[in-house]
C-alpha cells in the first residue's frame, strides 16, 4: 500500500510525495523548492507519513471487500 499526494500546475506535475520514499520530490524547479521547504519541515513530513495509516490502512478493508 502506497500514499501518493501530487500536485500540479496546468496538467504537469511539479511535486510528489509518495509513502515509500518518505520524502517530497520536485519535478520542476518550483517543484524543487518546494520539495526542499516541505522536507525541512519535520512536523510537516511527519503529518505526511502519517496519512497513510490514516487514509490507506483504515479503507482497505472496504475495497478488499468490495472486490
Amino acid at each position: 500500500i502506497e500514499y501518493i499526494d501530487s500536485y500540479y500546475f496546468n496538467k504537469l506535475e511539479y511535486t510528489r510525495f509518495s509513502s515509500s520514499v518518505g520524502k517530497f520530490v520536485g519535478f520542476t524547479e518550483y517543484g524543487v523548492r518546494n520539495a526542499e521547504y516541505w522536507n525541512n519541515n519535520p512536523s510537516y513530513l511527519s503529518a505526511m507519513k502519517a496519512q497513510k495509516e490514516v487514509y490507506c490502512l483504515n479503507n482497505i478493508q472496504i475495497k478488499y471487500d468490495n472486490a
